[in-house]
């Protein structure tokens, strides 16, 4: 079978993909968006064996573009830009290429639908925070609600009363972070007191050869403003006027006591479980749970990421990478090396269809 183009959008996660793709001899193609694109077209060029420009990321699903994409033999590898701009019906019903994992599971990430992430976890037996409306609130909280004109990114507040939250939406609405109608879809989940990880794995589609999955290590987030708040003292952070804002903008490594990993791996297979039950086939390829170890060694998942979780840091940083290099027998530096080694083992033994969806 023809090796394929591993195909990516250009944003995200879109230089670790490609990175991995051509370090495994796989040609590779990134779709941009003009204005977005001189860290592909200019400053990584070298990455990529084809630069697709689109007036929006959404213009992905248009014929034209598709049977370009689908003469270079395209494979594509989804990351979270990929779900937010080009939309999950799209991608279920018009996207033709093949995708590297299961479309179907992609949609779960958005909270609030029937089947969404927080229904999938409780369904796969997975502790998940106990979340509340605006009038039950009796504890600390954290309110999670999609920012202002920003898909991609999500406001959130903190509150330990009903009137704490009325004050604090206001404000932020007052200032435009969030619209009226952002606020009536917030997530509203006790904050639980403990420190978080993003557990990222990798479920494979081959899972006769690889086995279910692989621990590939933990990371961090970095958020603005909540991280230069929390560098200073607390005499200054109670002198400030500010609500914090948790957008992402970085992640770092950081590693957990080997005693308490199997409580990571314990969610992992139940998650695995559920998927094989209710978005059938499986799970296939990375994926992340971010959640908080507790005294009571409970880990607590918060946030589901059923796709490339876009932590570079994770290669460089994470033990697992030489573990997994033993087992691969081959050096694994990044998480996406072991999609990539997947794709060209079922490339060779013509198994594509048990990796794509």
């Amino acid at each position: 079978m023809t090796r394929p183009t591993i195909g990516m959008l250009g944003s995200h996660s879109a230089e670790e993909i490609a990175v991995s793709a051509k370090s495994h001899g796989f040609q590779t193609v990134v779709v941009c968006q003009k204005g977005r694109e001189r860290l592909y077209t200019v400053y990584n060029k070298h990455l990529y064996d084809y630069i697709f420009v689109l007036d929006r990321f959404g213009d992905l699903i248009h014929d034209e573009t598709q049977s370009k994409l689908q003469e270079l033999g395209t494979l594509w590898v989804p990351n979270r830009s990929f779900s937010v701009y080009v939309g999950y019906d799209n991608i279920e019903q018009k996207f033709t290429l093949p995708l590297y994992g299961n479309r179907n599971i992609l949609r779960t990430e958005d909270r609030g639908l029937p089947k969404d992430q927080y229904w999938l976890l409780q369904e796969s037996g997975v502790r998940i925070p106990r979340s509340f409306s605006p009038d039950e609130i009796d504890r600390l909280v954290i309110v999670k609600v999609q920012q202002k004109e920003n898909p991609l990114e999500r406001a959130f507040f903190y509150a330990s009363s009903p009137a704490e939250y009325d004050e604090r939406s206001r404000m932020l609405i007052e200032n435009g972070s969030i619209g009226e109608d952002d606020l009536k879809g917030a997530i509203i989940e006790e904050f639980v007191i403990a420190p978080r990880f993003n557990a990222n794995f990798q479920a494979y589609g081959l899972d006769d050869i690889f086995g279910s999955l692989d621990f590939v290590g933990f990371d961090d987030r970095v958020q603005t403003n909540l991280s230069g708040l929390l560098n200073l003292p607390a005499r200054d952070q109670l002198a400030l006027d500010l609500i914090p804002v948790n957008e992402e903008v970085g992640h770092k490594g950081v590693t957990m006591r080997e005693s308490k990993k199997p409580l990571v791996y314990d969610a992992a297979e139940r998650l695995l479980d559920g998927v094989r039950e209710h978005f059938p086939p499986k799970m296939i390829g990375l994926f992340s749970l971010q959640g908080a170890l507790t005294e009571e060694s409970e880990f607590v998942v918060f946030d589901l990421s059923p796709r490339v979780p876009g932590a570079p840091c994770v290669g460089p940083t994470s033990p697992e990478m030489r573990r997994l290099s033993l087992k691969m027998k081959q050096p694994i530096q990044s998480p996406l090396d072991l999609c990539m080694i997947e794709i060209d083992r079922a490339v060779h033994e013509d198994r594509i269809e048990d990796i794509t969806t």
